[in-house]
């Protein structure tokens, strides 16, 4: 018969952890094995903590921005065909940056050429990284605060983009529906969520 209660609780975590140095893996070679305009396919050789050696693929990309901008209680969102999901998807701006870019700077500029509004203010509320078992790169996700129209979008040539102003509420209850598939859109939610309640706790 199986032991009950908090004893069994407590030996069963002990059985399954070790010291965290004991999961670090060793990466000793990386090679391209593919590239691409938006990303690159790496080949690593790495050794596991018990010595054993594996092949490992990742891919390494810039990274991307996601501005959140807040005009009084509602969003302004982006309206884009996404080619992955093969359907329209309804998203807060944002996009890759440019070699060397700061990401502030590059949230400022997505924002601009994807709405034509600029941000007096902008508040930095996370960083991550979109899928770390396959991906080097991460995403830094921005409140774009105190709006200014600044004129007409500022596409590229392959850019299609709908501008529309949407209530908070309306976005947060349409996350995981069929025009809001994007799962960064949720994270980035979650930290504009986070923000505001630690602005309200002041």
């Amino acid at each position: 018969m199986l032991n009950s209660g908090k004893n069994m609780d407590k030996d069963f975590v002990k059985e399954k952890t070790c010291d965290d140095d004991d999961l670090i893996w060793k990466e000793c070679s990386k090679k391209e094995i593919l590239s691409i305009p938006v990303f690159s396919v790496m080949e690593t050789t790495s050794i596991s903590p018990e010595g054993e050696t594996g092949n490992y693929y990742v891919m390494d990309a810039n990274d991307w921005v996601i501005t959140i901008p807040v005009m009084g209680k509602d969003f302004l969102m982006v309206k884009q065909w996404r080619h992955g999901e093969k359907q329209i998807s309804i998203e807060f701006p944002g996009g890759v940056l440019e070699k060397g870019e700061d990401a502030e700077d590059g949230a400022k500029r997505e924002l601009r050429e994807e709405t034509g509004f600029e941000a007096k203010k902008m508040v930095h509320l996370g960083t991550f990284n979109p899928n770390p078992a396959l991906m080097t790169n991460h995403v830094h996700i921005f409140a774009a605060l105190e709006l200014e129209n600044c004129g007409s979008q500022e596409l590229d040539k392959d850019e299609y983009v709908n501008v529309l102003k949407m209530p908070e509420n309306e976005v947060l209850a349409k996350l995981g529906t069929k025009e809001f598939q994007h799962a960064l859109m949720g994270c980035a939610m979650a930290m504009y969520l986070r923000y505001k309640l630690k602005e309200q706790q002041f």
